[in-house]
């Protein structure tokens, strides 16, 4: 078993275990994130994966055409993996998302007590995992969730890149 470090000196960071297919999981949310795109949408997906290692939730971003704030791919996805597992708590559980998380979906992740956050690219502008950690991240909250940055960061990033830039010239 490989595994490699991606968080640099982040505490709350955790090494990647390469036999855990990360990018394949990934690609799922990017192709969520491109659905969302594709409805005007800023491209974000996620993909909530069990214990087992198969999906029980996933979401795209829709605040926009459901006129709902809190629709973001974080929450949907939660929302999804708790109607499945019939359990608001989702322990051992990792989600892959495309961009960084904002603080609603950060703490909504440690009130599910998903296990593992892993995420392609960082938000600099509202990003509260890792861009603008909140204060004693580890302290204040009774759940700690391991965090893994970094999947196909490349891929996330030019994604985000590039439905920002065709907005501007619209």
């Amino acid at each position: 078993m490989s595994v490699t470090p991606i968080c640099g000196t982040a505490e709350h960071c955790v090494a990647i275990d390469s036999t855990e297919n990360h990018d394949f999981w990934m690609r799922r949310a990017l192709q969520l994130a491109c659905a969302s795109a594709e409805l005007g949408e800023v491209p974000v997906g996620a993909v909530v994966v069990s214990v087992d290692n198969s999906e029980i939730g996933s979401g795209a971003n829709q605040p926009v055409s459901s006129n709902d704030p809190t629709s973001h791919a974080e929450i949907n996805a939660l929302r999804a993996a708790g109607n499945a597992s019939a359990n608001y708590r989702l322990p051992g559980t990792r989600i892959y998302v495309t961009v960084e998380p904002c603080t609603m979906c950060l703490g909504a992740l440690i009130h599910a007590r998903v296990d593992t956050l892993i995420f392609g690219t960082r938000e600099p502008k509202s990003g509260a995992v890792v861009s603008h950690p909140l204060a004693d991240f580890d302290e204040r909250f009774n759940h700690r969730l391991n965090v893994v940055e970094g999947i196909l960061r490349q891929e996330c990033r030019e994604l985000m890149q590039d439905f920002f830039t065709r907005r501007r010239k619209s």
